[in-house]
């Protein structure tokens, strides 16, 4: 009887030890800090205004415009300048700099700022331009550009990047950079990429730069 009494006795101990370690597996992990705008302004006037604008509306052709980008966009390249994976000497350093939390910060700010629209200059090449990003190339297995960055250039949040009046410059230089394999970190744009010839990523960067 005794012995009963004690088996008893152990089992209603260890219900509340295996109720506890119940609970704690089904703890959540924890949730990334909310971004903090102010903090995201700060940094960005510190770190890049001087190549991107105040509002990250680049007023250099060779420098992105970044305003309104979407920020989950913002923060893996940030990432990946950072790491390595995305090559360039003067991001790589800058990047450097900056934490997590700074990455999230300043990409938030720049999504909350309007993005200003740009034009094509090349009269003589928008109509091939247009034809690509829309209807893609058939004949090379080219994608619509409009397919995965939208009819309008706004882009697909979290997994394609805005590209409406981006400048016409900058889009050039990343499209020649995917093909030639000096940007490395988008499979995809790689073997997009590598189907164009240089007209046809002029044209096609010209036409983007006029989206709105």
């Amino acid at each position: 009887m005794k012995l009963l009494t004690s088996l008893f006795l152990v089992a209603a101990l260890a219900v509340p030890a295996f109720s506890t370690v119940a609970e704690e597996a089904k703890v959540e992990p924890a949730k990334a800090a909310k971004p903090d705008l102010v903090k995201g302004e700060a940094s960005f006037a510190a770190v890049c205004a001087s190549c991107h604008s105040a509002d990250g509306n680049s007023s250099i052709a060779a420098n992105p415009k970044l305003a309104q980008q979407h920020p989950e966009y913002l923060m893996k390249q940030l990432a990946e300048f950072k790491s390595g994976k995305r090559a360039n000497a003067i991001m790589s350093g800058f990047s450097a700099m900056l934490s997590e939390d700074d990455m999230r910060n300043i990409a938030f700010w720049l999504h909350s700022k309007p993005a200003k629209p740009g034009f094509a200059k090349e009269k003589d090449l928008v109509a091939l331009g247009e034809r690509i990003y829309r209807g893609g190339i058939a004949d090379r297995q080219v994608p619509a550009c409009a397919g995965c960055h939208s009819p309008n250039g706004a882009g697909i949040p979290a997994q394609y990047p805005r590209l409406s009046g981006q400048h016409a410059e900058y889009t050039k230089t990343q499209l020649t950079a995917f093909r030639d394999g000096a940007r490395k970190n988008s499979d995809q744009m790689t073997q997009v990429a590598a189907k164009l010839n240089d007209r046809e990523i002029k044209a096609v960067s010209d036409y983007i730069a006029g989206l709105r």
